[in-house]
């Protein structure tokens, strides 16, 4: 067994790497950038080596920075995590050239499998069924826009490079395909230096079904059953659950066979992921689902797996690179029960989604569910990175049962004053197509407003928070020169609320205000004072920066006619794309976006002026 490994990786899964490795009695060294000096996984490792600056180019991206941590400090081997440099064959091979173990599939599979349009071709002559498309080397925008009228629209236009949602435009008509192109391309070039793209049909009624397989250097190969990773946004997923809801047998069997020939093609060694696309028009079948591509790591959702099969993967990932066979065959591996991940994200989704960042004065994730994360109360949310802070995930004897479990648990979460997504999952989880499991990776789209958190408590909940309030400050109770009233003013997230006061008092805070928590949602309620009023958002029509970030493409010129909704500008920050658009119709005023600038949260970059 490995005795000490250095783990090139953050946040969540560095603690997940760490945990396990604790427990096998191996020796941790974490790396870490500066924003990331006083991280979780830092302090939890036995060891750790700063790498660099905040951007993860600087940092976590520097192969030879991490190798040569590895060797100063005496790790023998070298666990990526996923992301970063997990599926980068290069530095997997320059690991086992410093004579260093890589807890990963080898180079050669990595490569194989990493481009989407060499993998398709792969897995063509091996006999797995691939989604129709177009793979070709011609990447002119023209001969990518025939293809695509030949194919018929809808199409998806991928990254060959691609994953985690990152390069891939949805393309309905043949008027939009070259501008998705453009923004597909610009994406795949800043996130994977590789602007080549393949084109998919793309079906109408998808399921996003994937196999967790596992190979060892004594050429044993088995799969750990699917998960159904359907629900998703802006081909992120948001919920993970296994097995898959619908599935029967002989379709298991099917899918699963797949999975375990597409592994065997590349020679695999170490935990991968097999993904599929189901036409679920008329319900799972095993002749209308198709290869995707394979994540040539261990996945994000992997827990759900973890809890459905008793396996601890990262251990299975260890053993199987220190040289041991798989711990388990595949007659000995069952589905107990059903598990659900939630992926908790320091986002608003009142704001289009946009992170969150700053210091998390208050998180509390309850202890009724497995909790993986990174942070902890005090931890402070950059800019730098992916914003995904946990991941939630229940346990239950059957899919009804681990949806209520996982929805009571992100029900009560704590997370202030960043903003965070679980309002919007326990919507999610609650809406009817998800409790039938009649889902597919179109729903969050279609739905939209529909799953917004409520924007307010309740007025049962507000009562009991200003009740507290009152109890705690007398002058939150009445107001000078009035007669006595049962109805006080507060501050509700710094806007002034009136609330009926029934005389009921609660727990008062130890932060001089009280957090209303509910339905995934948190809120600040202050006792009103002159001092404490906030100040006016921006004048109408002045579109600021949401957060730090970088100018990528500026869309219009002082002086511009500009319709309700147009895009202004687009910003890069925490590895995504973000257009600006116009609050309504008027024209470009002023213009303090620069193509290539970087700004500061707050920041003025357009103002639109009404047109009279």
């Amino acid at each position: 067994m490995i005795e000490s490994l250095l783990i090139a990786n953050r946040g969540e899964i560095a603690c997940r790497i760490i945990r396990t490795a604790r427990a096998l009695g191996i020796r941790t060294i974490a790396v870490y950038s500066d924003a990331d000096a006083n991280a979780l996984h830092v302090r939890k490792a036995d060891e750790a080596v700063h790498i660099g600056a905040s951007p993860a180019r600087e940092s976590y991206l520097v192969g030879d920075r991490i190798i040569a941590a590895a060797l100063d400090t005496g790790a023998e081997a070298i666990h990526p995590g996923y992301g970063f440099l997990s599926e980068n064959a290069d530095f997997a091979q320059a690991v086992l050239d410093a004579g260093l173990i890589w807890v990963g599939p080898n180079p050669d599979s990595i490569r194989a499998m990493g481009l989407k349009d060499a993998a398709k071709q792969r897995m063509i002559a091996a006999g797995v069924p691939v989604t129709p498309g177009y793979l070709g080397e011609d990447q002119s925008p023209e001969r990518l826009k025939a293809e695509a009228d030949a194919i018929g629209y809808p199409v998806l236009i991928k990254a060959v490079a691609g994953g985690g949602g990152k390069g891939m435009r949805r393309v309905d008509t043949a008027a939009e395909f070259a501008d998705a192109l453009v923004s597909c391309q610009r994406e795949a070039a800043s996130s994977f230096g590789n602007t080549d793209v393949l084109i998919e049909k793309y079906i109408l009624s998808p399921r996003h079904i994937e196999v967790q397989v596992f190979g060892d250097s004594h050429g044993n190969v088995v799969h750990l059953f699917e998960r159904d990773c359907s629900l998703q946004r802006r081909h992120q997923k948001v919920i993970e659950e296994a097995p898959a809801p619908g599935m029967d047998a002989a379709t298991r069997e099917a899918i699963c066979a797949a999975a375990v020939k597409a592994a065997k093609a590349v020679d695999y060694v170490g935990a991968g992921t097999i993904e599929f696309i189901a036409d679920a028009s008329e319900g799972l079948h095993a002749d209308r689902i198709w290869f995707m591509e394979m994540n040539t790591r261990l996945q994000v959702e992997h827990p759900v797996t973890e809890e459905i099969t008793g396996q601890d993967l990262v251990e299975w990932q260890l053993r199987v690179a220190s040289g041991e066979p798989l711990p388990k065959r595949q007659h000995e591996l069952a589905i107990d029960g059903w598990a659900m991940e939630a992926r908790l994200y320091a986002e608003d989704p009142a704001k289009g989604f946009l992170p969150s960042i700053g210091t998390l004065e208050r998180f509390d994730l309850g202890t009724t569910a497995r909790v993986d994360t990174g942070v902890e109360q005090g931890a402070e949310i950059s800019p730098f990175y992916d914003p995904m802070i946990a991941k939630v995930i229940a346990w239950g004897e059957d899919r009804e049962t681990a949806r209520e479990a996982l929805a009571y648990a992100l029900d009560g979460a704590v997370v202030w004053p960043v903003r965070s997504n679980a309002g919007f999952l326990v919507e999610a989880l609650d809406h009817p197509d998800f409790v039938s499991g009649t889902l597919d990776t179109g729903l969050i789209a279609r739905e939209g407003d529909a799953l917004m958190p409520p924007t307010h408590p309740t007025e049962e909940a507000l009562a009991d928070a200003a009740g507290a309030l009152v109890s705690a400050d007398p002058i939150a109770g009445f107001r000078l020169n009035a007669a006595p009233r049962r109805c006080a003013t507060f501050l509700l997230d710094g806007e002034p609320v009136e609330v009926e006061l029934d005389g009921q008092a609660g727990t008062t805070s130890a932060f001089d205000d009280v957090l209303i928590s509910e339905a995934g949602q948190t809120w600040q309620l202050k006792p009103w004072r002159a001092s404490g009023v906030a100040a006016g958002g921006a004048a109408d029509g002045a579109i600021l920066s949401p957060m730090p970030g970088r100018i990528i493409a500026v869309d219009v010129a002082a002086g511009d006619t500009v319709a309700k909704g147009q895009k202004l500008v687009t910003l890069e920050a925490m590895k995504m794309e973000h257009s600006l658009t116009a609050p309504f119709d008027g024209i470009v005023a002023d213009l303090n976006a620069i193509e290539g600038g970087q700004v500061t949260e707050g920041t003025m970059l357009v103002r639109i002026e009404k047109d009279n």
